[in-house]
């Protein structure tokens, strides 16, 4: 089968996130003054370009403005924390992720917010596995090689995450648990600096959102190893998982999705998600975010939070498992 049919069937596969029906269908809330998404992370990654597609479409269905609040610090929880002391009517939103709303409640002892009472899940609305990538001049040409290099000189080589705290941060821990390696974290504030630095070779390796990745990977600027899903991606079938390579039952996605502070009333939640459904199905956004690695989706608050609650125990888990603090 040609490459390009392999894509375009992976392709297909992401569309089909979609058969999940929207909680309501519009429903008689609506805002009564413009609106935030509050980003836990600077300008320019990932969460922050989707946040902005977002708040094009919902303020446009919605009739108000929103804007999008850039919150940067401490592995996204102070721009959650905004978030889950905001007034609970449907205004303020968050763009969380993997660790703000999962890890973070067994990584911080002193913790400002519970990451499952104090909000009220909307919707899911990417999720993506993360691809383990060097720099070009890395001599490593394969997963082998990166682990037999970090045993060689446990301690050595540093991978590049968004942050302490992120899922990048404590997939690189579940790495090293599963290849018994030692690898030396290297936090960045967001993305883009992280892969910047990546790229120019201050740093020699990072576990990185494929959307960040991508282009820099077909532009050989830098070379993917290994993905953490338990199936290829399809934008990246040529590259395999971490099981392929050798670490059996391994398993990390990197998920992004709205919250509202908690008590938020329930009609908001529905049309809040019932708009937020209709932009994810959108082409404009629904191809541009699948094409460059994401399964876009779109969940009910209640599976929403259902998953929550389950991502919330596997990480926690590693937490233990590696003793892992950054407080």
């Amino acid at each position: 089968m040609a490459r390009h049919d392999v894509t375009r069937r992976g392709l297909a596969l992401i569309g089909m996130a979609f058969a999940t029906p929207a909680v309501a269908q519009g429903g008689s809330w609506a805002p009564e003054r413009g609106m935030r998404i509050v980003v836990p992370f600077p300008p320019g990654g990932s969460t922050d370009l989707l946040a902005r597609r977002l708040a094009d479409h919902l303020t446009t269905a919605l009739g108000q403005t929103v804007i999008v609040e850039n919150r940067p610090g401490a592995g996204g929880t102070v721009g959650a924390d905004l978030v889950a002391k905001s007034a609970p009517d449907g205004h303020t939103l968050l763009m969380g992720v993997t660790g703000s709303n999962a890890i973070a409640g067994s990584l911080f002892r002193n913790l400002p917010y519970d990451p499952v009472r104090s909000f009220a899940p909307v919707s899911r609305v990417v999720s993506a596995p993360l691809v383990l990538v060097v720099t070009a001049e890395h001599p490593a040409r394969d997963m082998a090689g990166y682990i037999a290099a970090a045993k060689a000189a446990p301690g050595s080589i540093g991978y590049a995450t968004p942050g302490n705290g992120t899922s990048m941060h404590l997939t690189g821990v579940m790495f090293g648990q599963a290849s018994g390696t030692q690898l030396q974290h290297v936090p960045y504030r967001g993305s883009a600096q992280a892969i910047t630095d990546l790229i120019s070779g201050q740093v020699p390796s990072a576990f990185a959102d494929v959307l960040v990745a991508l282009p820099h990977i077909r532009g050989g600027r830098i070379r993917p190893l290994a993905v953490s899903s338990p199936a290829r991606h399809p934008l990246l079938p040529e590259v395999p998982t971490m099981q392929e390579a050798g670490l059996a039952g391994f398993e990390a996605t990197s998920w992004q999705g709205i919250f509202a502070p908690a008590g938020t009333p329930p009609a908001a939640l529905a049309r809040l998600q019932a708009e937020i459904a209709k932009a994810m199905a959108s082409p404009a956004i629904r191809d541009s975010f699948a094409q460059q690695g994401f399964l876009v989706e779109s969940t009910t608050p209640a599976e929403f939070a259902s998953f929550v609650a389950r991502e919330v125990a596997k990480w926690a888990e590693v937490v233990r498992a590696g003793n892992v603090r950054v407080d």
